[in-house]
Parts: structure tokens; sequence; C-alpha cells
């Protein structure tokens, strides 16, 4: 049994959170909601109210990450202004966490990262790409990933994601209905949620440390094709392309994923 800490019980951390107990783990959770720690604990996870913020932590940060081997970091950034004041928040929130991890037990670290860290040029992204992020949060995340990996005192593996979709969440939902949409040619590059689970899971029992590896389905038609499709299936108002609009080939290589965890997708075309 490895005890494992994942900071950010949400959408993807608490259900794997549960398919990790279920694979006889021992998980810690935290919640920034206390309304949400009846929930977890339900789950039988071991509920913690943790906040971290660029400045400070709760105080139960020492005890969610006592006796725990391996700490999931799955907290987004988050970030819609672009102020000289908010522009290294989620760094410093990063920052601030890591002389807890240092003083625990935690030996291995998986930050779940996202795709954004690579700019919109027309080429097959691989994890040897150099990241070139145009967004404030793929900026955070790029200095993120790098504090935690030049750190000694703990080995670190970066899961960089594509979209996130799942059985309660597509982006077609907001994209129904509206015109002059761009990129009506950029091919799609979305991964499911029960990947993203089962990827980590391969990680961690296949002890996968120090690595990055991208995560989006090998399954890449057009914006227009693709979301058309969902909006008809889904009986919602069909979104409207623009090919005057700029196009990005941008598809994002699974290619590491498959040959390094020997990982075949589980569902490939949503």
């Amino acid at each position: 049994m490895t005890q494992i800490s994942i900071l950010g019980c949400g959408w993807l951390g608490l259900p794997l959170a549960k398919k990790l107990i279920e694979k006889g783990n021992s998980v810690k959770g935290s919640t920034t909601s206390e309304s949400k720690l009846p929930i977890l604990k339900d789950a039988g996870i071991n509920p913690f109210l943790v906040i971290v913020e660029s400045e400070n932590i709760s105080e139960n940060i020492t005890d969610f990450l006592a006796e725990s081997e391996i700490l999931i970091i799955d907290i987004p950034p988050k970030l819609r202004a672009v102020s000289s004041e908010s522009k290294k928040v989620f760094v410093q929130k990063i920052e601030n966490l890591i002389p807890f991890i240092e003083k625990s037990s935690v030996s291995k670290v998986l930050f779940v990262s996202s795709t954004s860290v690579y700019g919109d040029e027309n080429e097959l992204i691989t994890e040897e790409t150099r990241p070139n992020p145009e967004t404030e949060s793929g900026k955070q995340l790029v200095l993120a990933e790098a504090i935690l990996q030049k750190n000694q005192n703990f080995e670190t593996t970066i899961l960089r994601f594509g979209g996130l979709i799942g059985e309660d969440r597509h982006p077609v939902k907001f994209l129904a209905g509206k015109e002059n949409l761009e990129n009506p040619d950029a091919p799609i590059n979305l991964i499911h949620q029960k990947d993203c689970i089962a990827i980590i899971e391969e990680i961690i029992n296949q002890s996968k440390w120090n690595e990055v590896f991208n995560a989006a389905a090998p399954f890449h038609p057009s914006r227009e094709k693709y979301y058309t499709q969902k909006a008809k299936e889904q009986n919602l108002v069909l979104p409207k392309f623009s090919s005057e609009k700029s196009n990005i080939k941008k598809v994002i290589s699974s290619e590491k994923i498959k040959t390094v965890l020997n990982y075949q997708f589980k569902l490939e075309n949503y």
C-alpha cells in the first residue's frame, strides 16, 4: 500500500483518489471548501482543508503531507487578470509549498500541467518541443514546472494534459450557437477524464519519475468538423466558424505515453 496525498480533489482529483483507493492505496485529499470535506470522507479519502496562497498556506499542510510517499499537485492556475501584481501568483503558491514538501516524507511529485505551455506554432508537438506559452496561465505553469523539476529533494514528473473532457464536461456546450469562431481547420487535442486517471495510475505503478509526458488522445479531426458533429449529437445549436480567421495546425503527440508507459488510450474517438 502506498500513501498518496492529492492536493486538489476537484473534477479530476476526486475520481482519481477514488480509483487509487480502489487499487489499495491510502489517500489524503485536500479541498478549499469546508462543505466538501464530508464528500471526501464518504469516498474513503482522509480529508484536509488546505488553502495554498501566494504568501500563506494552511497550518495543516504538514499533516496533509505527513507519511505520504507521493504528492499529486492538481491545482489549476485559474488566471484571468494579467496585471503586474497577479502575474506570478501561481508560481508563488508553488514556491510557498516547496519548503513543506522538502520537510515531509514525500519523495515523488506528480505535477498536473497543461499543453497550454506550448505555443500555437504549426507543428507536431512532442515532449522535446520547447515550451512557448501565449497565455498567462501557460507561462506560470512553465515556471512552476521548472521550480519543481530542479528541486533535488524529490523526483518530479510533469504531466501535460490536452483539453479535458468527461461525461459532465465537454467544450461543445460552450461553443454551441456561437459565431465567427476561429481556426476551423485546427486539430482538436482532447483527453477524457478516464484516460487522465489511468495514465496517472500507470506513472505511479511503473515508477516513471523525472519524466515529462504529453497526454492527448490520438484523435485529431478539425475543430469545425468535430464540434459541429458533437452539437448535432447533443441537439445543440450548431457553432459557426470563420474561414477568414487564422488557422492553427498544432497537434499534440502522445507517442511517448504509448511507448514508455505501453499505454493504450481507452477513449480515442470522443
